[in-house]
């Protein structure tokens, strides 16, 4: 039904007209990426402060990494040609290893002779140190990555970090370092990692836009707990994670890592890699390394 223009009072900022009563009184807010989990500046197409939102969680929009889709454009254009997922999967592969010399890194600047060690490291042995222990030098440079490309800082490393002069964050920079020294690229290594990761998902579920995760958690009182609410499936709580964490589509699975198992809707624009896409490199069938920020997760 249309408004008849004459019949509205000639003023419109009465208490009817300029009361807010499309939000319940009692609503809060939800809460924001604290400003200490991030950092001001990424090298995506989103800010930390959005894209590590609970607001990201529920509504999420695809994230690029700045400059590796045109860099790369022929690779993703090839990939587009191919309908069989295992060519692909070994398409990725042969890339990366043509791209990066992985086969001959004396052509990427190793020295002849040179003892085997820090300059030998890529993305496969990356995701292998991850899978045996999260909080080693491998660890250190994907959680490096995460705080490079999405400006989301590390919560824990060995131990809670809360004090950035403290002994974990020193301890932190200096794996993360290691790691990182005398590689070939590594970070832009794992840009394609994510890259393709996603591509491969988005072509696998055209119409998914989150994916049904579980994680098991120790010592759930020193996690960075924000709050709660009362969601669709019950009760939730909303939690700061590490800015890079394991999540298995079983909640068996995931029992076995922690005392209690939580689950969450994990956008698939926040997954780094899976073992749907690269099997035989993660720890299990369904194991997912996800970007972190603030979640809303239920507890099973």
């Amino acid at each position: 039904m249309m408004e008849n223009p004459e019949s509205r009072p000639a003023c419109d900022k009465g208490p009817r007209q300029c009361r807010d009563g499309d939000k319940p009184a009692d609503t809060a807010p939800p809460p924001a990426l604290p400003v200490w989990a991030r950092l001001p500046i990424n090298r995506c197409n989103l800010p930390a402060q959005i894209l590590g939102s609970l607001t990201f969680q529920a509504s999420p929009s695809p994230l690029f990494l700045d400059g590796v889709h045109d860099l790369h454009r022929d690779f993703f254009r090839m990939l587009g040609w191919l309908d069989d997922a295992p060519a692909r999967r070994q398409t990725f592969h042969d890339y990366m290893r043509l791209c990066f010399r992985l086969d001959a890194l004396e052509e990427a600047g190793l020295a002849a002779g040179q003892a085997h060690g820090r300059g030998r490291m890529d993305y496969l042995r990356l995701l292998r140190g991850w899978h045996f222990n999260a909080d080693g030098i491998e660890g250190a440079v994907l959680k490096a990555w995460v705080e490079s490309r999405f400006g989301l800082l590390p919560r824990h490393h060995r131990a809670p970090i809360r004090d950035f002069s403290g002994e974990p964050y020193r301890l932190y920079l200096e794996q993360r370092a290691t790691g990182l020294y005398n590689t070939n690229a590594l970070e832009s290594q794992l840009d394609l990692v994510y890259s393709w990761t996603q591509l491969e998902l988005a072509r696998r579920h055209p119409q998914a836009s989150h994916c049904l995760l579980y994680r098991g958690i120790n010592r759930w009182e020193a996690h960075e707990i924000l709050g709660s609410r009362r969601g669709e499936h019950g009760s939730e709580t909303l939690m700061l994670l590490n800015n890079l964490s394991a999540f298995s589509a079983d909640p068996e699975r995931a029992g076995e890592f922690g005392d209690r198992v939580v689950r969450a809707r994990v956008p698939l624009a926040k997954i780094l890699c899976s073992a749907e896409v690269l099997p035989g490199q993660l720890q299990g069938e369904g194991e997912a390394l996800v970007i972190g920020g603030v979640y809303a997760l239920q507890r099973l």
